[in-house]
């Protein structure tokens, strides 16, 4: 991660006290902080963790969970009045319970970002500069289907919602204003031109290829071996869905008679399922029956496909996903900074939006407030005169001096949002004029503070 996005435990929100609804926090785990294993478990435990289940925690009002091959991270929003220290416990609580991994260290493993932080460290996930292969755009399509999964079961709220859209909108912004992964480098392109290098080749055209798995590797997977004029190429599926995943690619599905005699001819077995049964050295001998042609196994899988000891065998070689990790190419300093400056901006512009967003109660206070004193005295002006020109002028004047008033505070309470002074905002509003923000926020739909503006002229 380019400097000045690292990932920090947001010290505003996490202590003692309520917070306003509407705040949102991050707990996350990569690659390079917890470890394979370690995201490994959270995704093999007694049940699957879901944003859903998540958004089901007392205090959360939506939740969207990214769970890839390098990285786990929850996205939550807070309910009004519920404490973040005690809103991150049951996250945690819950993530303990699906996962089986302890509370005591999932607390350890998982940063907790709140504040500026949590657009910041989002928006460079999604701009690949906080991958193991610095500027991949696999990311961005993960944040995407993540987004869309929690929306399908109503876990997603609106401030995820748009926290999510902004972040793939900072990542489209990179990858067209930047030269930051011009070369298409992703996991699965690292990990196949480690493959064919091994083999002597250069490129995977004119090989035996068998991919496990239909998830989407498995589709990133099949995608470049057909941009690379690889045309052999054979999908096993343990769950049973190969047939259709591969008619739809152009490839050809195994049944599971059929999977030992197709990696005895195979020049690489690739692994994108992390979901059935683990192939070991056993399964290998015995699908090869002594064969001593080459073979290149490939584990992408999370969970892990093959056993480690596979990789012992005569004529095997088996590449893991810490061996791509370790032959991804650096990116050039130069761009790696311009896409963070980017990636910066868009967090600040986000994070200036949702705190103002925050003061849209108080302005929505402020304007029924004169809104009823601008009723009150057109009714006393109408008893006085009817319906007349006379009034209608009068009407006309006090709603252009309503709007005059209500321009200032309007402005005044952007820049206080974007200061962090919401609070202040509030008690000036209570002092000066005796307003309940809360119950006169009520009386109303809550609207923008632009559309309240709009709406007092």
């Amino acid at each position: 991660m380019p400097e000045g996005l690292e990932k920090r435990a947001g010290a505003e929100g996490c202590g003692a006290g309520s917070a306003p609804g509407g705040q949102l926090f991050a707990l996350v785990a990569a690659h390079h902080g917890a470890g394979l294993d370690f995201l490994a478990r959270l995704g093999s435990g007694p049940r699957r963790i879901t944003s859903a289940a998540l958004a089901a925690s007392p205090g959360i009002s939506g939740s969207v969970l990214l769970s890839t091959c390098n990285r786990f991270e929850v996205y939550f929003e807070i309910e009004a009045g519920t404490e973040p220290s005690v809103a991150r416990s049951r996250v945690l609580s819950m993530i303990s319970n699906c996962s089986g991994v302890p509370d005591d260290e999932l607390s350890g493993s998982l940063n907790f970002l709140a504040g500026q932080a949590v657009p910041a460290h989002l928006f460079a996930v999604g701009a690949g500069l906080d991958s193991a292969v610095v500027g991949e755009r696999e990311i961005a399509g993960q944040l995407r289907r993540a987004l869309t999964a929690a929306q399908e079961t109503g876990a997603a709220s609106g401030a995820l919602i748009r926290l999510f859209q902004a972040a793939s909108r900072a990542a489209r912004d990179v990858g067209s204003l930047t030269a930051l992964g011009d070369a298409g480098r992703s996991m699965v392109s690292v990990a196949l031109d480690l493959a064919s290098a091994k083999l002597g080749r250069c490129g995977m055209a004119g090989l035996s290829v068998v991919v496990i798995g239909t998830g989407a590797y498995a589709g990133s997977t099949l995608a470049l071996l057909a941009a690379g004029q690889c045309d052999n190429v054979s999908v096993f599926s343990w769950s049973g869905r190969a047939e259709s995943f591969a008619t739809a690619r152009g490839a050809a599905a195994l049944r599971r008679s059929e999977l030992p005699a197709a990696v005895r001819g195979a020049d690489v077995v690739i692994g994108c399922s992390g979901r059935g049964t683990r192939l070991g050295a056993d399964d290998f001998r015995r699908f090869r029956r002594a064969s001593q042609e080459r073979l290149i196994v490939v584990d992408l899988a999370l969970g892990r496909d093959f056993e480690p000891e596979t990789g012992d065998l005569p004529g095997i070689e088996l590449i893991t996903l810490d061996d791509v990790r370790l032959a991804s190419p650096p990116e050039h300093s130069a761009v790696v900074q311009e896409a963070g400056d980017l990636v910066r901006e868009a967090a600040l512009r986000f994070e200036e939006d949702q705190q103002a967003r925050l003061m849209d109660p108080a302005i929505v206070a402020l304007r029924g407030h004169m809104q009823r004193v601008l009723a009150s005295e057109v009714a006393r002006v109408k008893n006085q005169h009817g319906c007349t020109a006379t009034a209608e002028a009068v009407e006309f004047a006090l709603r252009r001096v309503v709007r005059q008033l209500m321009h200032v505070p309007t402005a005044r309470a952007r820049e206080l949002a974007a200061s962090g002074r919401q609070a202040d905002y509030t008690a000036a509003l209570e002092a000066l004029y005796g307003l309940n923000v809360e119950a006169e926020a009520g009386q109303a739909p809550v609207q923008t503070a632009d559309e309240g503006a709009a709406q007092a002229s």
